[in-house]
């Protein structure tokens, strides 16, 4: 595995690697999202305190992630992947409160429904996911849909051209002739 510390700009180069057909970029939309999500909503039900703070495991998920997206040398898009994971923390935080069997089927399904839409991704890029080869990449997913988000609005022109420039742009594969 590759060092955990890496900037941004290579971080999000080597993701996009992987991930240069643009139905893979889409369903990563929404599979990222997805887990992001999961994953805060099965770790918001281990709960401790802090003194007289209430706190649990998803809060802690995002604020070491957000530590590690804010020190990138990225700071917009640190700031911006920070913000959508709190989002995202936030609701799941909520669909964790109700009964067990509901915090399990919301937590679990959009797991496994996430990681669909990443595989179905993946099937149109003919390539494997990037977590395969480097662990990392399943911290940058999510820095990298905020990414592309960002770069449909118009910002980050300099980094999408640096991207771009090592692995290439973004095209659809013809999967009659791969």
């Amino acid at each position: 595995m590759a060092s955990l510390f890496r900037p941004a700009l290579d971080l999000m180069a080597q993701y996009a690697a992987y991930h240069r057909d643009r139905r893979n970029i889409a369903t990563h939309f929404i599979g990222i999202p997805l887990i992001v999500f999961a994953i805060s909503t099965l770790l918001a039900r281990a709960e401790f305190s802090l003194g007289d703070t209430p706190m649990n495991a998803a809060i802690v998920a995002w604020a070491l992630s957000a530590l590690w997206y804010l020190t990138r040398g990225n700071l917009a898009l640190g700031v911006a992947t920070t913000v959508v994971n709190g989002v995202l923390t936030a609701l799941a935080m909520t669909a964790a409160q109700g009964s067990m069997t509901s915090w399990l089927v919301i937590g679990v399904g959009s797991f496994v429904v996430g990681w669909v839409f990443q595989f179905v991704g993946h099937y149109y890029e003919g390539k494997k996911p990037a977590f395969v080869d480097d662990l990392v990449g399943l911290l940058v997913g999510p820095m990298f849909v905020v990414g592309e988000a960002m770069f449909m609005l118009g910002w980050g022109r300099g980094l999408l051209a640096e991207i771009e420039r090592r692995v290439g742009p973004t095209h659809l594969r013809d999967l009659a002739h791969p």
